[in-house]
């Protein structure tokens, strides 16, 4: 059974910072794409940034790009995001999820969820101005 845990997340103030974890089970890292999204209270759930597995590279969305860092320990088959600067705008349930496919099209692959097979629980930041 495949189980993606998110954790790490609460409430900080504007211009603070936040490290997520996802850990995960029932699946290789090394094959699957990694990715984190969020969805902010009446807004539709977007890309944050993904680990394409085939080449081991990172994709940002713009709104990540500059602050965001994710990375990777396969051997503790966890990611992590950490996010620095934060603005209120970045308030929402953070989600992890996992994807095998083989096309990499970093504008899709961070715009439609419904490309990714798995998800995990989410786990709520809260960005205080």
């Amino acid at each position: 059974e495949v189980q993606l845990q998110a954790s790490g997340g609460g409430l900080v103030q504007a211009g603070g910072y936040l490290r997520l974890s996802c850990s995960i089970s029932g699946l290789n890292l090394a094959d699957y794409n990694i990715g984190w999204f969020r969805q902010a209270p009446g807004k539709e759930r977007e890309g944050v940034a993904y680990i394409y597995s085939r080449n081991g590279r990172t994709y940002y969305a713009d709104s990540a790009k500059g602050r965001f860092t994710m990375s990777s320990v396969n051997a503790k088959s966890t990611v992590y995001l950490q996010m620095d600067s934060l603005k209120p705008e970045d308030t929402a349930v953070y989600y992890c999820a996992a994807d095998r496919r083989e096309s990499n099209v970093p504008s899709i692959l961070l715009k439609l969820r419904q490309l990714w097979d798995y998800w995990g629980q989410g786990t709520q930041v809260t960005v205080s101005s």
